[in-house]
This record gives structure tokens, sequence and C-alpha cells, in this order.
């Protein structure tokens, strides 16, 4: 009763006349400014201020009328923050715990800010039997401080002693979990240079895991082990050491496996994109696709990081010839709701699979219908066709897979007419818009193709290919996720197919 009465003084006081909020109850007046703009904006419908303001208004972004409303309603949104329900099952144990915490301790901090001691101490006490439970180290030294100062301040020497002890025990704790989270970013900092070409990663990645390792042996803390383990796997990645690699996220799965208290969706998700690139350098279908079956009955779909991973799954089915199963992922992705959340360059890159995935199955002898139902509900090749070129730089190298894949809807046509155009075209392209170090591996198949043209197509005729093939062996096919990396038939492969038309 005493916490109660504590609390309803400082509500007394300080409340507002309403909280604004969205929830279901507000969201059913569907007339409302308010709920009109929610709707257009969790369908995708607005882009910009601009759309949002001819949507609402008429008017200009400028105009009063919208920035009130934008404001307010911005306000409203951030309210609602507070009142998410986190303890769906979709949300993992580790995270509802981490979330729900987190929320109590900005309520202990308003709490002790209009002098409620007695409320903000026991709700600290209830936080901190969580936070060892999980091994949230950062809300223990926080706990632990509120409750110190109470013990000080009430004379009770004894708790005092507890809480001051276990502080300086997680102190270093909780100081080496900052340690490996730099660690990690400093990697990850490097690890997207390195994805544009500007910045190879630098050596020290090997310095930074020795490091994490030493943090691992001398502090049992699961920030440290997952930082580790992400780490681990780049570093491997980037040497190309695929079988290690793969030895690493067994090991990080087994962790999870360990240590159920600490299991983290998010991390698996990371652990098996990782683990499915793996395979994908490997051309290892097989194990592949068992561990994508698994996988994706622990983690739900729909999120960027489950795209990312079925990206893996169907360049790895792609690359294997494994056409009719690329194309029920194709199917299980693109028939999703989430991929229109994506962002406008993802949308693109599954669209463009889907265009070569109906290709293959056209010249596989798949049936109509299910070309149809592969390929056409998101590609559309009077669009895509028209102007490739369009793409900007970042985005150039969908220029080139579409480019390329007309030259293989000719190709399979006989049209040699179109196909000397096309293939003078993407020479031209290549000439003018493609960096010779960050687009080496498609320049080279370009100018193998030049040579099919220059044999008229006669495939015995071909000459000078040698050079060609021996440069796209020297540097193989490797994809992190950069547009620049991107090929959805391995150029080797592709060149196989393309003379296979003309035998």
């Amino acid at each position: 009763m005493k916490n109660l009465l504590e609390i309803i003084k400082i509500v007394t006081k300080k409340r507002v006349k309403k909280i604004e909020i969205f929830d279901d109850q507000a969201l059913k007046n569907k007339t409302g400014k308010f709920n009109e703009f929610y709707e257009a904006l969790s369908a995708g419908r607005l882009r910009n201020d601009r759309d949002a303001a001819t949507l609402l208004y008429n008017c200009s972004p400028q105009d009063p009328k919208y920035r009130q409303l934008k404001s307010r309603f911005r306000k409203r949104l951030l309210n609602t923050i507070f009142f998410l329900d986190i303890n769906k099952p979709s949300s993992g144990t580790y995270n509802r715990a981490y979330f729900n915490c987190n929320k109590e301790w900005a309520m202990v901090k308003i709490l002790l800010h209009y002098g409620a001691t007695q409320t903000a101490t026991s709700m600290a006490r209830h936080i901190l039997t969580t936070a060892q439970k999980y091994h949230f180290s950062d809300l223990i030294v926080n706990c632990g401080r509120i409750l110190r100062q109470h013990a000080a301040d009430t004379g009770e020497n004894k708790d005092f002693q507890q809480y001051n002890k276990m502080i300086k025990e997680f102190e270093p704790i909780l100081k080496a979990e900052l340690d490996s989270e730099e660690l990690y970013q400093t990697v990850i900092l490097d690890y997207q240079k390195a994805l544009t070409k500007k910045n190879p990663l630098k050596a020290e990645i090997e310095g930074i895991s020795d490091q994490l390792i030493t943090l691992s042996e001398r502090y049992n803390s699961p920030v440290i082990f997952y930082n580790l383990y992400l780490v681990w796997a780049i570093r491997y990645e980037l040497t190309k050491d695929f079988d290690t690699m793969l030895l690493v996220c067994n090991e990080a799965e087994q962790y999870m496996d360990d240590h159920p208290n600490f299991y983290q969706e998010e991390k698996l998700i990371a652990i098996q994109n990782k683990k499915m690139s793996a395979y994908l350098h490997k051309q290892d279908y097989r194990k592949g696709k068992v561990n994508a079956e698994k996988c994706l009955n622990r983690f739900p779909d729909g999120s960027q990081p489950w795209f990312n991973f079925m990206e893996f799954y169907l360049l790895l089915a792609l690359h294997t010839e494994n056409y009719i199963n690329a194309l029920a992922i194709l199917n299980q992705a693109t028939h999703h709701s989430g991929l229109k959340k994506l962002d406008q360059p993802t949308r693109e890159k599954w669209a463009i699979y889907a265009g070569y995935v109906g290709f293959f199955a056209s010249i596989q002898g798949f049936g109509a219908a299910v070309q149809v139902k592969a390929s056409s509900r998101i590609f559309k090749p009077s669009r895509y066709f028209s102007t490739p070129e369009s793409y900007p730089k970042s985005h150039r190298n969908y220029a080139i897979l579409l480019l390329i894949l007309e030259v293989l809807e000719l190709a399979n046509k006989k049209s040699t007419l179109d196909l000397d155009d096309r293939l003078e075209k993407l020479k031209q392209f290549a000439l003018r818009q493609l960096n010779k170090e960050e687009h080496f591996r498609p320049i080279q198949f370009i100018r193998l193709l030049q040579q099919l043209k220059k044999a008229e197509y006669e495939v015995e005729q071909i000459k000078n290919t040698e050079k060609y093939l021996a440069a796209l062996q020297e540097q193989p096919f490797f994809y992190r996720g950069a547009i620049s990396e991107l090929e959805i038939i391995p150029y080797e492969k592709l060149w196989e197919i393309v003379l296979q038309e003309f035998k």
C-alpha cells in the first residue's frame, strides 16, 4: 500500500488529461487525419513530406496545418512506443526480458525524480532479479547503484556491502562488453567499406579476433560471445576459408543451444546468413538445403534479415542448377507481404531474380503456368528491358544483370540480329560506365560474349577466350551482399549456358 500511496501522489499532481496513442480503439476511426496519415505511412504509400501534405490537405509541406499535424502525429507515435506489445510469441524471451527491464528502469528514474523512493527501490530489486538471470550487466550495475544508495540512506550496512560487492563484480564485465562492442563495430565499419571496394578490411582483424578470445576467456557474457562469433565468421569469410567459417557458425549455434536464456533471434539470423553464404561459396546445396529448412522453422519470416537469408538460399539453388527448388524459394519470398516493405533497391533485386528464374524455368521445360507464377508477378520485361542503363551508379550492376538476361533470352530464341545490337550496347556500357576493378568479373564475361559475336555465333569458330576465362578463375565469385558483387549465375557457368544455346 505504501508504494500505491507514493504513486498516486505523483499521478494526481502530474497526470495529463488524455494519453494520445495509436491503439486498436483509436484506429477504428477511419475518417480522422491522424488515422489517414497512419494508414498511408504503414502501407508504404508515402515517400516524403510532399506526398503526405498533398494527400492530407492538398498543400505544400511548409503549410502550417500540415506541419502542426505532423508534429502532433510524431508525438502520438512516440507515446505509443511505451505501450508496444513485446510479449507476443514472436519475440524471443531474452529480448522480451531486456525490453521490459528497460521499460521498468525508465519508470524507476521517473519515480526517483519525483521522490517516490520506496516504489523505485522495490522496482529496482525486481529488475535486478531478471537482469541477473539474463546477465544484463548494464542493468545490474544501474540497479545496484540505486539500491546501494538506498541502503546508505537507510543505514542498512549489510545491504550496502551486498550491492557494493555486486557492482564491483559486474563493472569490469560491463567494461569488457563495451570493449567487445567497440571491436565488433570496428570490424563492421571496415567490412562495409570493403563492400564498396574503397577501403579493404585491414589486417588487424586477426588482432581483434584474439582480443575477443581473451575477453571471452575472462568473462562469461553473451554480449562478448556473440561479438566473438560474428567477428570470427567475418574473418574467415574474408580469407575465403569457408570450412572454418562453418565451424565458427556451428559453434555459435551450439552456444545458443547450451545457453537458452541468452538466445537472441537476430543473432541466430546473422549467424545463419553467414552459414548460408559459406554453403553458397562451397556450392554445397544438399547441406545448405538441410540447414535452410531447419532454420526457417526457427525464426519468423518477412523481416529484412529473413529476405537476406532467402536470397542466399535462392542463389545456392541457382548456382547449383536446382532450378525447380529456386522456383519454390522465389515464390515463397516474392509472395510474402513483407516484400512491399523493403527498400526499393532490394525489391528491384528480387524482381531481377524473378526474371532469371523465369528464364531458367522456360529452358528447363517447366509448365507455362508455373513460369508465370514465378516471374511475371514482379518482373515486367517491358519495364526492365526498356532502359536498364538508367540505374544510378551505385546500382549499375543491376543494369549489367538485366542486359545479360536479355542476351540470354535472345540467344535462346536464336535472334542474332537483335543479339548483335544488344551485345554492342553491352560492350559500350562496359567501356563507358563500368569500373575496371569493381566490375572486373562482368567485364570479362562481356568480353567473352564479344568473341562469340565475332565468331558469328559459331561455337567452333570462337577464339581468344582463354585469357578471359583465366581472369575469371583468378578472381572467383565472392558475394557478401554488395550489389556490385552479385552474380545470379557465376559467369563461368553462364558462359557455358550461352554456348549451349548455339550448339
